[in-house]
């Protein structure tokens, strides 16, 4: 562990704060008055509040990309004829740590299974004593993953600027929608797939359509299962 890697820390441990107390701030301002809003109102807001943000903070800072501090060198591991550098091996264990620390608190604690139902049906949840404040600790906590989500994009393309969340926050959704909404695995899964399906296309065809392939995915999903892979089918009644 070189000074480069301990330098980190702080600047990590700030922005998980920082960043998950604007997200609490966020839902407050803006989305809490849209809980009982249609989804598409949501989702419309959802979509403003991330330019809004995105393009204060370019007023503030400059947006020009400014080179992230390299935390690996030439380190790289060769597994049966497939190379994994020292990035991708950071980010495979960060992102597989917080998936068991998430999975955990959701499912298992208290709090968890109290967003769990404020998010499933607020007005019932209020009525079994549950504060439905409780969404605001999940903005809080997703928005500070999202800083960590930041930070190792960052080491991965040695390179940040306000608008570097735009691509990765739209793959981001499409992996969610291809592992299942609400399934914390699927998303993961649905993130190596995508990752996958991305390389392969910028290999063998062009990286020209690297996204457009991310998109295709999200289309063929909705089309043949929507609910995911990991995702069960629901009947809802009206």
């Amino acid at each position: 562990i070189t000074q480069a890697h301990l330098s980190i820390v702080p600047s990590l441990l700030i922005s998980l704060v920082v960043t998950g107390f604007l997200g609490m701030v966020v839902e407050r301002l803006a989305y809490k008055p849209l809980r009982h809003a249609p989804r598409i109102s949501v989702l419309i807001t959802a979509i403003g509040v991330s330019f809004f943000l995105e393009y204060t903070t370019m007023y503030f800072v400059s947006p020009t990309p400014r080179t992230f501090p390299a935390m690996f060198g030439d380190v790289a591991v060769n597994i049966a004829g497939i190379v994994i550098n020292g990035q991708q091996m950071l980010i495979l264990g960060i992102t597989a740590v917080l998936m068991v620390v998430l999975t955990y608190i959701v499912q298992k604690t208290k709090t968890g299974k109290a967003m769990r139902a404020a998010s499933f049906d607020t007005e019932t949840a209020q009525l079994m004593g549950i504060d439905s404040d409780r969404i605001s600790l999940t903005f809080g906590i997703g928005s500070a993953l999202a800083a960590v989500a930041g930070v190792l994009v960052g080491v991965y393309y040695n390179s940040i600027d306000p608008l570097m969340g735009i691509m990765p926050g739209m793959k981001a959704f499409v992996a969610a929608v291809l592992g299942g909404i609400g399934i914390l695995p699927g998303a993961v899964v649905g993130g190596l797939i995508l990752g996958i399906v991305e390389a392969l296309v910028s290999g063998f065809i062009s990286s020209t359509f690297r996204d457009a392939a991310a998109f295709a995915i999200l289309i063929l999903v909705l089309l043949v299962r929507p609910a995911g892979i990991f995702g069960k089918d629901t009947k809802e009644k009206v």
